[in-house]
């Protein structure tokens, strides 16, 4: 069993930062492939973004391509979720996710996961 623990989330300007954290205990995260979903107030559910074990590969949605970052720390058991340019439509909550299944591909749906945190609430204004 692995617990997810977000944090990290809070209340920015546009065009600022965040970095979020997913701190993992239970198990050593660096076995998991792990990412980031979000859900905005009246929305789907939204993959982010995902990272291979090792932290050699990474996957993201094309509406955060080239301003979020998802990096891994397996020696703190931990990922990170550096989030630049913010907008106001990346406010929502956030999510890490976890799975044993370590092929990169079927990143999209949360219930391809084995493992979710509670979420943390990222709220950009303007």
């Amino acid at each position: 069993q692995v617990q997810l623990v977000e944090s990290g989330g809070g209340l920015v300007q546009a065009g600022g930062s965040l970095r979020l954290s997913c701190a993992a205990s239970g198990r050593t995260l660096s076995s998991y492939l792990t990412g980031w979903f979000r859900q905005a107030p009246g929305k789907e559910r939204e993959f982010v973004a995902a990272i291979s074990t090792s932290g050699a590969r990474t996957s993201y949605a094309d509406s955060v391509k080239g301003r979020f970052t998802i990096s891994r720390d397996n020696a703190k058991n931990t990922v990170y979720l550096q989030m630049n340019s913010l907008k106001l439509e990346d406010t929502a909550v956030y999510y890490c996710v976890a799975r044993r299944n370590l092929l990169l591909r079927n990143l999209n749906a949360m219930d391809q996961y084995d493992y979710r945190g509670q979420g943390t609430q990222v709220t950009v204004s303007s």
